[in-house]
């Protein structure tokens, strides 16, 4: 025996079968049990994570126990897969059929004793077994985890999960003993210890206000010592064993008194499901990435709102309950950033919440049953207690919809949280203070639980709740602060951030140097630069570490302020000024504050501040010689014993304002004229004029509101000492009415609301626009022209609240009288400053609420808008910044500017001038002053080129820096270096280097990286062929601004694959890239397998890898996957070469790859570091098991899943299939993947002979091989090819018919060309003729479920669009159908149940490939380099052509034909403001073209008129004049000819006389072939093998 003394027993039923210590597992255990339940079968079974760790030590104890008592006892061993995905009926019947195999001689019988070890899913499962083995055999639980041990070991709960919820089957079965070894927590992860700390908390919460007090106080302790690696061993928890026994035996003595007073749930035991009823809904959804306590956590914040909701529970204690579980590392919301990234942002809705806990048991029928609390230790009732779902939905939703008010209540009294700004300030000055101070009223919110967490952090002072959370005690610690490191995260907390910037100066050094203050994206926007600069004027260490004047920063310790004379800007923000003054006292010598730039703003918070520092015993002097001027002593701050926070008096004016609104009174008890506050003056200088009648004493203020309908406006009200309260008076003037035409308000003085949480002037103005309310702003303020109350409109889409407390607390002050209900989005906002507030709206006002659940996209709506901040774009001279500039402005459709062009004409001279007349440094402060301004001037819709030596500027460096760190684009333009220097010999519009060139690259490179987010590097010349510079690029911005959508349209396919290249040299195999990637989505590229000829047998270099990617991107279009694959997983590159691998995956990211795939085997700080710079590129989070070492159907593979869930856009997971079995428990794993993250894309798949199964049923980007590859990527990859030849046998891909329609094609090339491209792809499709001119006789074929799609030529293809759902904007500009596609997704709505039918015209798409293969170039539509087009014909394939030359650019595009009015009809069937068309129709207007000085000459020319007769004569001549006319020197001119026969027709045989190119009409039957069979399968097929069936080059 290992205990000296006898273990902790506590009694469950009346016996004492709870035995707790430390120790127990082994010898103590195997004693009791041979000793007090004896038996001759011990049956232990266990999972398979615990079974190597735990059971064989048990086994020996067992074997030395059995010998030493000469038992007969035998003990057996079993194993179940860990997670809850086993429990289940499928792994319970396992077990079973074990425990009665004939293996088990003598047989299990009745008598044996099962032993449960493991956490809950071990207990509950195998307590069930038990329960039900031969009709209850005993059983003992050995919990393992903490939350098993205080929870689920207790109390005879068993049950298994069903897919309909949890724990829905099972049976009360009490065990015979229950063994809590506490040293098993030694080893439990932090996480699960944390998971079970939410059943510790929720026990105290409901039960012992002492207990919960001492986890209050014990929180830090325990956190450090659970937050050491569990390899620590049994030392790990030394240094507070006896807190977590005591904390351990608090919860279990609790549940064990409640299970003995009931048993089967009646009604007590009910009290121990408190955070459970929500708890399990979000666990049902988010589970297993979430785990159970988490959820339970959310679910008591949630549940205890809920009582707060309803009248039951102060909000101070919901503050200190989610503080608790905080404090604990536990999340206390669904939104928590954490919970997010863990569930893969997994929306939970309310209506699927409110489902699941419909099978809640504890429930009444479909009554819902929830246990409330009435204070922390205590419920409303001794059982949970039926709750409306109307309420429940108020607060699980994320908006609320306000109707308008039908109270009869006349007369309110309500009392508003206690004041923001009052409650930051007591916090800092009590933490600056020495003693002990308890503060009454404090308000409890987001913004207080910011700072107190940060002063906690920064050890600034100790916190503790009294009173049920009415009363903390703060003990200072007389200003001794500590640096923190780690990043304070402050949210949207102004007041926090600004207060908080010069108290962090304050901090000594610790196990850190610095502090990192942070916040949302809003407080990265908004200002805190005037006292940043303060503080450094006065020696503090500070910097801006992303955009100079705003969050985040960096706070050097130990360089406290120097004191003496400081001097603030304090027209923007008082909080600045009262930062400095209260801690202008540990300066090292006394400050004289001098606030400069004007009347400082909000005067009234700094006399705030003055006074309350007086409290705490320093006493500022206001000088009486100087203006806005304060002295302040050193000294140290002496806490009173008492503080009181008086109530906001910015939120005391929404009750205020809805009894003015509403015509009734409210009374608000603490806030009167003697307030600190400036918003108190709201009564009486606003409502007061707008015909309230107001009383107010010196503690209280009472509003009677007019009639509802009879506010007046204010001509004009000066509120500067009240600026917050705007909102509110903005509302009310909304409604004012004076009997006049215009009955308008105008508000001044408000300023610095612009850079409040949101530019609330604004703010105010778009959201009353929407109630039909006209404002306008004016330089320091608004004015708003009333509207009577009964004509508000029903806001479209609702309140924008732009997470701003204010905005939703306002509006809803206008919902109660807006007469169509008011939706008010972002209700959670308003905790910033009051939490309670809807509940203060329900009751006392008695305002009907209901929730809303918002589109899960709505919140991310916002950030996938394309943005139109500019682009700057960087790089050395030479290397194509002006060139990739314009085409990009080009392809965007903005303009383009060059710096260096903008200084010259800026300065009137050249730059070689400037630098010759003034130097270099004048140049380079020109150059930056240039880029300043383009920045302010030109910062939506350009694209910036700035010199190649700009960032040879400090100053200019940090503009880039910031820039880009705030979402902005700058792109570093690179090619190769030969490249640069052979370009810069010849080019003089620049001073020459004065160094070596290559020197001075090296000496940029870093600072362009630095300065960059992007990089685009241009394929060097004779790399590859390519058909267009902007095909790269263009794809390039699609993703880096977030237009493209990849994923989004892969998502949409029913089969996907990429190609994995398995080259050396992306240059050397682009011949065959396009035969490779035939069929396929997306393309890999495996840089492990590339070979730089600079560095064999190493990784590639960075530059080569960047010219390899360029490479491709130039020469596929589509998507690339970057991989770098490790040995481990499959791959070349070393698994120890972690900084190749980032800075490779890091350069993927610069690059603007579309996918890239991360191995999360790789260290969390490259998986950190990757992912959160990931930016558009989407994150295939990718395991692979070459070893076989996972099993697909014993959950070890979940592990693997979850992780990947935290940094994946698509989870890539891959192992190796030994049987045809594993392909199918792989099957059953995806789908339970996919039920529980429908959202997120799973690649599952198995290598080996074996695995081609699971690649054949794999719908997802299954990654496959070509033939024309030097190798596989894996064993087992099949080609695109096979695989659709495999679902074609499986009935997957079914046969569908394809059809010509017309009259007459019996000579068709079609059917012989997409016959031969269906097999060559692997689909099962047959393509036949229908000769037909009655479009009537096809209306069944196009019906029938086995249609595919069809061609149609003359003469129907406009009769055929009569039978058709849709036609596409191309067909329809056209006026012609070519195609038919079948739109699967959709059912057609003239025809029931029959396919959706799409009508398209593919004949302008061949046109284009084929102009465009023959060297016409493609323009984008605002390039300034426009070149002319000539149409000849009107007919209907004339007006494919128009459409297909403006689609590649060109303009002007001249129409020829022998009838004017015959032409005219067709340019006037085009939109004149996107169609530059002139005709030609006589000698004078070809004669004016080609005489026109600026007239754009013609690159290309299309034939549509009959060749099997001569030319008009008239034609000809006008023929003979444009194309005698020539062209640009050494410019390519091409003509298409469309008619097919004869092969050379007299219009090719004229053009060619005179230089031309001419180009086959048969050529663009291929071409638009290819473009149907896309439309069709999906599959884009090459372009020659159509060809080469046309033309009667390749057999069929």
């Amino acid at each position: 025996m290992n205990h000296s003394t006898e273990p902790t027993k506590v009694s469950i039923l009346g016996k004492e079968n709870i035995v707790v210590d430390y120790n127990l597992w082994g010898t103590y255990i195997v004693h009791d049990l041979l000793t007090n339940i004896p038996s001759a079968t011990y049956i232990l079974i266990t999972d398979t994570n615990l079974h190597d760790k735990y059971v064989p030590s048990f086994e020996a104890a067992f074997s030395d126990v059995v010998a030493q008592q000469r038992s007969k006892a035998r003990l057996l061993k079993y194993q179940i897969p860990p997670g809850e995905t086993s429990k289940s009926r499928v792994t319970k019947a396992d077990i079973e059929d074990w425990l009665l195999s004939d293996e088990r001689d003598p047989p299990c019988d009745t008598k044996s004793i099962i032993i449960a070890l493991g956490g809950g899913v071990i207990g509950d499962m195998i307590g069930f077994v038990a329960a039900t083995f031969k009709r209850g055999v005993r059983f003992v639980q050995v919990p393992t985890s903490l939350l098993a041990m205080v929870d689920s070991s207790i109390g005879g709960k068993t049950a298994i999960d069903t897919p309909t919820g949890k724990n829905l089957i099972g049976a009360f079965w009490q065990p015979s003993k229950i063994y809590i070894d506490l040293n098993f927590l030694n080893t439990l992860p932090t996480r699960e210890f944390i998971n079970g700390m939410a059943e510790v908390i929720k026990t105290a919460a409901i039960w012992d206000e002492e207990e919960f007090e001492r986890l209050e106080s014990n929180a830090s302790r325990v956190m450090a010592a659970i937050r050491a690696p569990p390899e620590a061993g049994d030392q790990r928890l030394s240094s507070v064993q006896s807190i977590i026994k005591s904390l351990v035996l608090g919860s279990v003595k609790v549940k064990a008194h409640v299970v003995s007073e009931d048993e089967r749930e009646g009604g007590l035991r009910n009290l121990l499901n408190f955070g459970h009823s929500i708890g399990h809904a979000y666990e049902g959804i988010l589970t297993p990435q979430i785990l159970h306590g988490e959820c339970v956590s959310i679910g008591m914040v949630l549940e205890a709102a809920l009582a707060r909701h309803l009248g039951l529970l102060d909000g101070g204690a919901v503050a200190r309950l989610a503080k608790c579980l905080s404090s604990y590392g536990l999340p206390t919301s669904p939104s928590d950033p954490v919970v997010r990234r863990r569930s893969a942002n997994k929306h939970c809705t309310v209506n699927q919440l409110l489902s699941v806990m419909g099978v809640d048991k504890k429930n009444d029928g479909k009554k819902k049953r929830i246990v409330l609390l009435a204070g922390i230790g205590r419920t409303s009732k001794r059982e949970a207690t039926v709750v409306s779902d109307r309420d429940i939905r108020v607060i699980l939703s994320p908006a609320v919809v306000v109707e308008p008010s039908t109270t009869t209540s006349s007369d309110v009294s309500c009392t508003p949280p206690g004041s923001k700004s009052i409650s930051n300030r007591a916090l800092v000055l009590a933490a600056l203070g020495k003693g002990e101070c308890r503060i009454k009223n404090l308000l409890h919110s987001d913004d207080t639980e910011v700072m107190l967490n940060a002063l906690v952090k920064l050890k600034g002072a100790t916190f503790a709740w009294e009173e049920s959370g009415q009363i903390l005690v703060v003990r200072g610690n007389g200003g001794r602060l500590e640096a923190h490191g780690e990043e304070l995260y402050l949210g949207n907390a102004g007041t926090a951030s600004r207060f908080l910037a010069t108290v962090a100066t304050l901090a000594a050094s610790g196990t850190k140097d610095y502090s990192i203050l942070t916040g949302n994206e809003r407080m990265k926007k908004r200002p805190i630069g005037p006292l940043v600069e303060a503080l450094q004027a006065n020696g503090a260490g500070i910097e801006f570490l992303e955009s100079t004047g705003s969050l985040p920063l960096n706070v050097k310790a130990g360089q406290v302020m120097k004191g003496g004379d400081i001097n603030l800007a304090a027209t923007i923000s008082s909080q600045y000024v009262s930062s400095l003054l209260m801690c202008a006292p540990y300066a090292d010598k006394a400050v004289t504050l001098r606030l400069i730039g004007g009347k400082p703003i909000s005067q009234l918070y700094i006399d705030m501040t003055t006074a309350m520092m007086a409290s705490f015993g320093i006493h500022v002097q206001k000088s009486t010689t100087e203006e806005h001027t304060y002295h302040i002593p050193r000294g140290r701050y002496v806490s009173p014993p008492e503080y009181v926070i008086e109530s906001d008096a910015s939120s005391a004016t929404y009750p205020l304002a809805i009894a003015a609104i509403t015509g009734t009174t409210c009374t608000v008890p603490n806030i009167g004229s003697a307030s600190l506050q400036g918003d108190a003056r709201f009564a009486v200088d606003v409502l007061r004029p707008m015909g309230c009648t107001v009383e107010q004493t010196k503690t209280s203020t009472t509003v009677t509101g007019p009639p509802k309908g009879s506010l007046r406006p204010i001509e004009e009200v000066d509120m500067e000492p009240m600026t917050d309260a705007f909102l509110t008076a903005s509302i009310l003037a909304a409604v004012a009415q004076n009997g006049q035409s215009k009955s308008t308000t105008r508000i001044t003085g408000i300023a610095n609301q612009r850079v409040k949480e949101c530019n609330r002037i604004k703010a105010m103005e778009d959201e009353l626009a929407k109630f039909g309310v006209t404002c306008r702003q004016l330089d320091d303020g608004i004015e708003i022209d009333g509207v009577p109350y009964t004509a508000l409109r029903k806001p479209p889409g609702g309140v924008h609240c732009y997470d701003d407390h204010r905005v939703a607390m306002s509006f809803s002050v206008l919902g109660t009288v807006a007469p169509h209900g008011t939706l008010i989005q972002e209700r959670e906002c308003v905790g910033k400053t009051w939490p309670g507030w809807w509940d203060t709206l329900r009751q006392p006002f008695g305002v009907e609420l209901e929730g809303v659940d918002l589109e899960v996209n709505q919140a991310s709506a916002k950030s996938a808008q394309q943005c139109d901040k500019s682009i700057l774009i960087i790089g050395m001279r030479g290397a194509g910044k002006t060139t990739t500039g314009g085409l990009a402005a080009s392809l965007l459709g903005w303009q383009f500017v060059d710096l260096d062009n903008l200084l010259e004409e800026t300065a009137g001279q050249t730059i070689p001038k400037i630098i010759e007349a003034s130097g270099w440094d004048d140049f380079r402060r020109q150059e930056l002053a240039v880029l300043q301004k383009a920045l302010h001037e030109k910062g939506r819709k350009h694209i910036l080129a700035c010199g190649g030596g700009v960032v040879e500027i400090p100053e200019a460096r940090q503009l880039l820096t910031n820039f880009h760190r705030a979402g902005g684009l700058v792109i570093l333009v690179q090619r190769d270096i030969e490249d640069i220097m052979s370009f810069l010999q010849i080019d003089k519009s620049r001073p020459a280097y004065v160094e070596n060139m290559r020197d001075v690259w090296l000496r940029r490179r870093p600072w362009y990286l630095e300065c960059s987010n992007y990089q685009y590097y241009g394929a060097k010349a004779g790399q590859v062929e390519i058909a267009s510079p902007l095909d790269g690029l263009g794809r390039f911005l699609n993703t880096v601004t977030g237009r493209g959508q990849a994923l989004s349209q892969i998502k949409v396919k029913e089969q996907s694959y990429f190609v994995s290249l398995t080259v050396a040299d992306v240059a050397a195999a682009a011949p065959i890239l396009e035969e490779v990637a035939v069929g396929s989505d997306a393309v890999e590229l495996r840089v492990d397998l590339l070979e730089d000829p600079e560095r064999k047998g190493k990784p590639p270099s960075m530059e080569f890898v960047a010219s390899q990617v360029a490479v491709l991107r130039c020469s596929s279009s589509l998507p690339i996957i970057f991989t770098v694959r490790t040995q481990s997983q499959g791959g070349t590159m070393p698994d120890d070469a972690h900084e190749d691998i980032h800075d490779l995956l890091n350069l993927a990211l610069r690059m603007g790859v579309q996918f890239l795939d991360l191995e999360i085997s790789l260290p969390e700080d490259v998986l950190r570091s990757i992912s959160e710079s990931k930016r558009n590129t989407k994150i295939i989070a990718s395991h692979h098991d070459p070893n076989d070492t996972l099993s697909w159907s014993s959950g070890s593979w979940v592990p693997h899943y979850n992780r990947a869930l935290l940094y994946g856009d698509v989870i890539k997971l891959v192992g190796v299939a030994k049987s045809q079995s594993s392909n199918l428990s792989l099957l059953q794993f995806r789908s339970w993947a996919l039920a529980a993250h429908p959202s997120i894309p799973i690649i599952a798949i198995n290598m080996g002979i074996e695995g081609q199964l699971s690649r054949i049923q794999n719908p997802f980007l299954t990654p496959v091989s070509h033939p024309a590859l030097p190798f596989k990527a894996a064993p087992g990859q099949l080609s695109t090819s096979e695989i659709r030849t495999a679902l074609n046998l499986h009935g997957v891909i079914k046969p569908r018919n394809f059809y010509l329609f017309g009259k007459p094609i019996s000579q068709s090339k079609s059917p012989a060309m997409h016959n031969y491209l269906f097999r060559e792809t692997g689909v099962p499709h047959q393509y036949h003729l229908k000769e037909t001119d009655d479009p009537s006789i096809l209306e069944s074929i196009i019906r029938h479920p086995n249609f595919g799609g069809a061609s149609v030529t003359i003469p129907l293809k406009l009769p055929i669009i009569d039978l058709l759902d849709e036609i596409s904007p191309a067909a329809k500009t056209i006026g012609a159908v070519n195609t038919i596609v079948v739109d699967p997704s959709r059912f057609s709505p003239s025809h029931a149940g029959k396919p959706y039918l799409v009508g398209h015209n593919t004949d302008w798409t061949g046109m284009r490939v084929v102009l465009s293969n023959a060297g016409a170039t493609i323009s984008p539509p605002n390039s300034k380099d426009k070149k002319g087009a000539l149409v000849i014909g009107g007919g209907g394939t004339a007006r494919a052509a128009i459409y297909t030359l403006n689609q590649m650019g060109y303009s002007p595009i001249y129409l020829l034909g022998r009838s004017r009015v015959k032409l005219k009809t067709v340019v006037e069937s085009f939109p004149a403001e996107d169609y530059d068309i002139s005709l030609i129709t006589t000698r004078e207007d070809a004669v004016n073209i080609t005489k026109r000085e600026n007239a754009s000459p013609i690159a290309v020319a299309i034939g549509t008129i009959p060749a099997d007769k001569p030319i008009d004569a008239n034609v000809e001549a006008l023929l003979d004049i444009l194309f005698g006319a020539g062209g640009k020197k050494n410019e390519k001119r091409i003509l298409l000819e469309m008619a097919y026969k004869p092969a050379i027709t007299p219009l090719m045989t004229m053009v060619e006389k005179s230089g031309w190119t001419t180009v086959k009409g048969l050529e663009v039957l291929a071409g638009q072939g290819v473009g149907q069979f896309e439309l069709w399968t999906g599959i884009k097929p090459l372009l020659r093998d159509a060809r080469a069936v046309v033309f009667g080059e390749k057999g069929v």
